[in-house]
């Protein structure tokens, strides 16, 4: 398939994992931002590949791993109401809340429908006036402006039985709050690209300068990833820190701006707690105030709905990359898929997850590079490229 198995040749990674080694001379700590890098990178086995000087930390870039227990109870109560129909992606349905997840709610009688887009919910709406129907809308940047025009065709069309229960964060704000903290060990972030594709990267350089850390926009596959995490360290060996678009098949520094004209009129940037983190100032959207009557946390009063994580969970350690997750004492243990604690073991972005089913409880050795070789995680084709096993 064009433009991905070429990205997935198993010699062309050993190429780069054999350069980024002849490149390197000192310890580097690399953070990828996203859940979806964290998972390739695991799947492929590229943090094999590289050798011991550079280390990658997995970041809280997992938008489902980030929505606060607070809020996961807001939509479980919203959800067990009897005149709502409550629209979710499928990956929300296991994240525990205090109490029971989306589908002990669903097994209790609760109208729980899996989505695959906002509109789907929206077209519920149409079809079920008689309804309340509510749609579960987190994520990051990537995920933001199909959410804003479900609220914004909502508003156009009169839709007066759709809501939405949102929790958006932003990106750039984690990382200067990543910058900031005392135990940080980062030294360069690998930039998740289809964020970029919608935000651009304009916000970045300030971010860079600042952290004297260089930002490389990257890709998902292997050999983005791969070439993003050469890039980063020729600018650490160099002793640089700037912005580098590595993903520009799909990148642009202003990105999309028709998109983001519609996030200023939706959204409103605001305070945003992230799970097993804290409260990191504006670095998150609310539903804006001309939209208010279609936020769902208004519509069913469950602004006040409070949480305690629980104790046990160390999800928070892991999304601020300070700890592995087979560090963690209750990994693979009393917490697993079908047992999780925290959402980092249920998502399908979470480094938990990404750990247990890659079979990750322990700290693996490094698998020497060698010329002709696939990665740990591919294996080549018959002519003589590679493709994930």
């Amino acid at each position: 398939m064009k433009y991905l198995t070429e990205f997935r040749d198993g010699e062309a990674a050993q190429r780069l994992a054999l350069e980024i080694r002849r490149t390197v001379t000192r310890p580097w700590a690399l953070m990828e931002v996203c859940g979806g890098q964290t998972h390739s990178i695991i799947r492929n086995g590229i943090d094999q590949l590289l050798p011991d000087e550079v280390e990658l930390i997995h970041g809280p870039g997992c938008p489902v791993c980030v929505t606060p227990l607070e809020l996961i109870d807001r939509a479980l109560a919203i959800a067990a109401r009897p005149e709502v129909i409550f629209c979710s992606f499928g990956d929300m349905l296991r994240v525990p809340g205090s109490d029971g997840d989306l589908y002990r709610v669903k097994s209790a009688g609760g109208d729980v429908r899996v989505v695959y887009s906002p509109l789907d919910a929206l077209a519920l709406a149409r079809r079920h006036p008689e309804r309340e129907v509510v749609f579960f809308g987190i994520g990051f940047e990537t995920t933001a402006p199909a959410n804003a025009m479900a609220l914004h065709l909502a508003r156009r069309e009169g839709i007066r039985n759709f809501s939405m229960l949102a929790s958006h964060v932003l990106v750039p704000p984690a990382l200067e709050a990543i910058l900031a903290s005392p135990t940080c060990r980062v030294n360069g972030f690998l930039a998740a690209g289809h964020v970029c594709s919608v935000m651009g990267f304009w916000q970045y350089p300030p971010i860079a300068a600042r952290g004297r850390v260089p930002i490389v926009i990257t890709g998902f596959e292997p050999l983005d990833l791969l070439e993003g995490i050469r890039r980063a360290v020729r600018q650490l060996e160099a002793g640089e820190a700037r912005v580098e678009n590595a993903y520009e098949r799909a990148v642009t520094f202003d990105g999309n701006r028709p998109a983001q004209a519609l996030l200023d009129e939706v959204f409103a940037v605001a305070d945003r707690a992230w799970r097993g983190i804290g409260v990191i100032p504006r670095s998150g959207w609310r539903i804006a105030d001309a939209y208010r009557d279609l936020d769902a946390e208004v519509r069913f009063a469950v602004g006040d709905i409070r949480a305690d994580e629980p104790a046990a969970c160390r999800a928070g350690e892991v999304l601020q990359g300070t700890l592995k997750p087979y560090e963690c004492g209750a990994f693979g243990a009393a917490c697993t898929p079908r047992t999780p604690l925290g959402a980092t073991m249920v998502s399908s972005e979470g480094a938990c997850a990404a750990y247990y089913h890659a079979g990750r409880f322990a700290r693996l050795e490094r698998a020497p590079a060698r010329a002709g070789a696939g990665a740990p995680g591919m294996v080549p084709n018959g002519a003589g490229a590679a493709v994930p096993a």
